[in-house]
């Protein structure tokens, strides 16, 4: 199966003119649009209800798949997705503890069949559990999830929004592709170590993206980094997000380069191990 390439995260800043045009005339309706529902989808405290499923077990499973959607080649929106399928199910229905990888599982496969062309078959997804599950089991577990979701998955993610302001950067007067492909990348890294980390699930898709590109500017130490206004926040919300955010950072700076293209690595000395 083919994998995707380390530098793909930077792609925002290599759109083609035709989907420059598409942004310029329906970008910000969408972001509306999008913006819109995302009260609608964020599970509010996915874990009151589960008598075995702490949050570290749900960092463990969010860790695991993290690699596994990338050595599928999946996309940022597919990994977003399942996290989101799978905290929002987390709210409606106690969960076992040894069927908790499982729906880990499950979460992917129905969030790899919405955005997906070649999503993973249901037997290579249940190889990476070491035969501990049937194909049976993730079937039900699938038609148990849609129904207990209403099949209302098209959740708005920190993956869309991401995009949509780095687009917005682009499209700004004087704007540097170079900082903005970077920022862009070191972004996704970080929003990437987040998913994991159960206290961020109090965050809304957009404030995360946008503090994450907040964050990665102040980094990378741009020169002309995005007008964080874009997000709608104020500035003490965005301040107090890109703070935690920068705790996560300081604490996972051995695993955060390895999310990250090489030329962007190198540019981050303050990160241990850093490439």
């Amino acid at each position: 199966r083919r994998r995707r390439q380390p530098g793909a995260a930077t792609a925002a800043a290599r759109e083609s003119p035709q989907e420059l045009q598409a942004f310029r005339d329906y970008g910000e309706s969408w972001y509306r649009s999008r913006k819109g529902l995302e009260s609608r989808f964020q599970p509010r405290e996915p874990l009151a209800r589960q008598p075995q499923v702490t949050a570290e077990a749900r960092c463990k499973l969010v860790s695991w798949l993290i690699p596994v959607h990338r050595h599928f080649g999946l996309s940022f929106e597919a990994l977003c997705l399942a996290v989101n399928t799978l905290d929002r199910f987390l709210t409606t229905t106690p969960v076992a503890a040894d069927c908790f990888q499982l729906l880990g599982v499950t979460a992917l496969l129905i969030a790899c069949k919405q955005v997906e062309v070649h999503p993973p078959s249901v037997k290579e997804l249940l190889a990476l559990c070491c035969g501990a599950f049937t194909r049976q089991q993730l079937r039900n577990l699938e038609c148990i999830v849609l129904h207990r979701l209403g099949f209302d998955l098209a959740a708005p993610t920190v993956s869309f929004f991401l995009e949509h302001f780095s687009q917005v950067r682009l499209e700004a007067r004087g704007a540097d592709a170079g900082e903005a492909a970077d920022a862009r990348s070191l972004a996704g890294g970080v929003a990437e170590l987040s998913l994991a980390d159960y206290a961020f699930t109090r965050y809304a898709p957009s404030l995360l993206a946008a503090g994450s590109l907040g964050l990665a500017d102040r980094l990378l130490r741009h020169r002309s980094p995005l007008d964080l206004r874009v997000s709608g926040y104020s500035e003490g919300l965005l301040r107090h997000c890109m703070d935690q955010l920068q705790l996560l950072v300081s604490l996972n700076g051995q695993s955060l380069p390895l999310l990250l293209p090489p030329e962007v690595a190198q540019k981050c000395p303050w990160l241990r191990g850093g490439r």
